[in-house]
């Protein structure tokens, strides 16, 4: 079966990664943490110095050797493929997927620090690796979730923001609104106006913005789900609980299982290089010395378009599209129907294909595999993998797709419905609320490399015309 060979060939990419990843440690600097310090900025501290040192090097000797041509087809489509972008963080493969500091997500599952009840990697320690290139101890990880918790307080006034917006407000609008609120507390807008801090000190209140920030997100998100579906009650933050844990609390699932899927979802959604839509318009408005929260509200306008994040809503709906019309026991005669139907009305089959990625989303198969283990009869879980046998080959048939593979938005939708958070027009709230992890330790990282403002070349067609004139 085609679904069948697809898992087959991740078996096999996966044990290829691992090999690789093992021959010559990827990423030089990425090592095992041995330190019993428990404070993550004194470890920054320690490792910015080397890190602008490297920088300079590659400068001074590398500087002007070229890292690609451009094609009049980048131009004219998104700049895809154009490298032009420093982004530490993680860096993207088209045939391996992502990889967190040079770490796959099965790696990091492996590695990265768990709940003492749980299997799936806490996003503290996620972020401790982004922002160091170190895993982690456990002590280390309870130690950011206690300051992530003991940070999470949000004034009344981002409160009083959202509620002068009406409930019929998307929910990525009312959760942009209330980041931007929330930048009135910015640590660096306060120190840059002060005047008194070298720009090579720019990152530690930018450090300090960073972490606030992704603190006070989830409360900020989960305020306006309870605002919009809850009739606004509101459950506070419990400071015994992890990052993802509280989130989902904080929701309103105190479930086991939701606790850990949530742990998991904002583990793998946290960071996927630099060149996507949200990741990009952080970077590019951080580059003007924008302060973490206008460039994080930036990166989730960004993310609240249909093309981008907004996807992991269109998916759920489509597939309870094709429940409403097929049944849940739909055939694959049937899927492939309803699938062309799609297809033949212009619309494209939500979930499938990725502008880098030319093989299955691993983050789609991380989440598979939470599935068969903690639900393997639900009937959408079932249309899913249904779903995985039958449009990849029609998409290939079609001939218009380079990737017909599943992404990330594939599955997040079926497993969020399954426990009960059934309200799709939020889920792009959940994805920028992990997305605050990556943007914002890369932001931290622009500061301490005193990365430039972002100024690429525009032309027009005029100029387009007489430069093919000029070089036929």
């Amino acid at each position: 079966m085609v679904f069948f060979r697809g898992v087959s060939s991740i078996s096999r990419l996966r044990s290829r990664v691992v090999q690789q990843s093992s021959l010559s440690n990827s990423v030089r600097w990425l090592q095992t943490q041995s330190s019993s310090e428990l404070d993550l900025k004194s470890q920054l501290q320690e490792i910015i110095p080397q890190q602008q040192e490297r920088l300079k090097k590659l400068r001074s000797e590398h500087g002007n050797i070229p890292v690609g041509n451009i094609t009049v087809d980048m131009v004219l489509g998104g700049m895809r493929g154009i490298t032009g972008l420093l982004w530490e963080t993680s860096l993207l493969d088209a045939d391996e997927g992502i990889r967190f500091r040079g770490m796959s997500i099965p790696e990091c599952q492996k590695v990265l620090p768990a709940a003492q009840s749980g299997e799936e990697p806490l996003p503290e320690g996620l972020l401790w690796l982004l922002l160091t290139g170190k895993v982690p101890n456990k002590e280390q990880v309870d130690s950011l979730s206690k300051e992530l918790a003991a940070r999470a307080v949000v004034p009344d006034y981002v409160y009083k923001a959202i509620d002068a917006l009406p409930l019929t407000a998307h929910p990525m609008t009312q959760f942009a609104s209330g980041v931007m609120a929330l930048q009135v507390q910015s640590e660096f807008q306060k120190t840059y106006e002060e005047g008194v801090v070298h720009k090579s000190k720019f990152w530690e209140s930018t450090f300090e913005d960073a972490l606030n920030l992704i603190a006070r997100v989830p409360v900020v998100a989960s305020y306006v789900y309870r605002r919009m579906f809850k009739d606004g009650s509101i459950i506070p933050l419990d400071n015994t609980l992890d990052y993802g844990a509280n989130f989902s609390h904080m929701l309103g699932f105190d479930s086991p299982q939701m606790k850990e899927l949530m742990r998991l979802y904002v583990t793998i959604h946290s960071d996927h290089e630099g060149g996507n839509v949200s990741a990009h318009a952080g970077h590019l408005v951080g580059s003007a010395l924008a302060d973490p929260y206008l460039a994080f509200a930036a990166a989730l306008n960004g993310l609240a378009g249909p093309l981008h994040g907004l996807a992991n809503q269109e998916v759920l709906l489509w597939i309870k599209s094709v429940v409403e019309e097929c049944g849940e026991n739909v055939s694959k005669e049937q899927l492939k129907g309803y699938v062309w139907k799609t297809l033949k009305s212009g619309k494209v089959v939500p979930g499938y294909g990725h502008g880098v990625l030319r093989n299955t989303d691993p983050r789609y198969t991380c989440q598979r595999e939470f599935a068969l283990k903690h639900l393997p009869d639900d009937p959408l879980f079932q249309l899913v993998s249904k779903l995985y046998e039958v449009v990849p080959p029609i998409l290939t048939e079609l001939g218009k797709v380079k990737n017909p593979w599943p992404n990330v938005d594939a599955h997040s939708g079926v497993l969020l419905n399954y426990y009960g958070l059934t309200e799709a027009r939020y889920y792009t709230v959940l994805f920028g609320v992990s997305r605050s992890i990556g943007i914002c330790s890369q932001l931290i990282w622009d500061r301490a490399l005193g990365l430039p403002i972002e100024r690429p070349k525009s032309v027009n067609m005029d100029w387009l015309d007489k430069f093919m004139r000029l070089n036929r």
